[in-house]
C-alpha cells in the first residue's frame, strides 16, 4: 500500500493529495505532527517536513518534486501541458502560491490561527493576522485577473497550478479566511475544483479543536 505522511491543514500535503486522487492512486494517509519529529520520521525526510510519500520501496519528500514525479511516471490524466511555454506558466504559478502566497497569506493566517495553538507556541500575533488579511485581497484580485482571460489559472486545462492554489485556499477556507464574495470568477473556479472527485478527501478533513464553517464542504457554497 502506498502511504502519504501528511498533516491535514498543510497546503503542501493537500497539493500532493489532490494530485494522487486525480490520478486515482490509492494511498493510506498517516497524520504526522512534523513539528514534533520522531527519529523514524526524520529517517523518512531529514528536512522534517510533510508531505512524504512512500510508493513501493521509494520514499519521496518535497511536494513539488513528488507532483512532478507522479506526472512523469503516471501521465494520465495529465496535469502539465505539453507545450514548454505552458509548462513554464504552470511552474511559475505553483511557485507563486507555494512561495509568495504562502509567505504573505497562508503562514500569517493559518500559522497564527491554527499552528500557534497546535504547536503550543503562544497566542496569535494580530499584526501578522491583519497583514495576511490584507494580502489575500491582492492575491484574489490577481487570480481574478488570470481567470478573466483563461478557463483555468494557467490556461485552458486543469493543471498542477490549480491544485497548488486550491490547496492553500482550502486550508484558509477551513478557518473562514477567504472572502468568496470578492470575486465571482474566483468563486466559480473554486466551485469547479471543489466539485471534482479528487477533492472529496479534502472536504472530509477534520482537525480536532477547529470546526470548519458550514459552507466548507458544500459544493454550492
Amino acid at each position: 500500500m502506498n502511504r502519504l505522511y501528511h498533516y491535514p491543514l498543510s497546503p503542501f500535503s493537500r497539493k500532493v493529495r489532490l494530485c494522487l486522487a486525480e490520478k486515482r492512486i490509492e494511498v493510506e494517509l498517516v497524520e504526522e505532527r512534523y513539528w514534533e519529529p520522531t527519529p523514524e520520521f526524520l529517517r523518512r525526510n531529514p528536512a522534517g517536513k510533510v508531505p512524504v510519500l512512500r510508493m513501493g520501496s521509494r520514499m519521496m519528500a518535497d511536494s513539488g518534486a513528488i507532483c512532478e514525479y507522479l506526472e512523469e511516471t503516471i501521465p494520465e490524466p495529465p496535469l502539465m501541458p505539453r507545450n514548454a511555454e505552458d509548462r513554464y506558466e504552470v511552474r511559475r504559478l505553483i511557485a507563486w502560491f507555494d512561495d509568495k502566497f504562502y509567505r504573505e497569506v497562508t503562514n500569517k493566517l493559518l500559522g497564527e490561527r491554527v499552528f500557534r495553538k497546535v504547536m503550543n507556541t503562544g497566542y496569535p500575533d494580530s499584526t501578522n493576522v491583519k497583514a495576511g488579511a490584507r494580502a489575500i485581497k491582492d492575491h484574489l484580485d490577481y487570480m481574478a485577473h488570470l481567470l478573466d482571460q483563461r478557463r483555468w489559472l494557467a490556461g485552458d486545462s486543469l493543471s498542477l497550478a490549480d491544485f497548488a492554489a486550491a490547496a492553500h485556499l482550502s486550508c484558509l477556507d477551513y478557518i473562514s479566511d477567504v472572502d468568496w464574495n470578492r470575486s465571482d470568477t474566483v468563486k466559480d473556479w473554486y466551485a469547479k475544483i471543489k466539485s471534482r472527485p479528487a477533492f472529496r478527501g479534502i472536504l472530509a478533513d477534520n482537525v480536532p479543536g477547529f470546526l470548519p464553517p458550514s459552507h466548507y464542504a458544500d459544493l454550492d457554497f
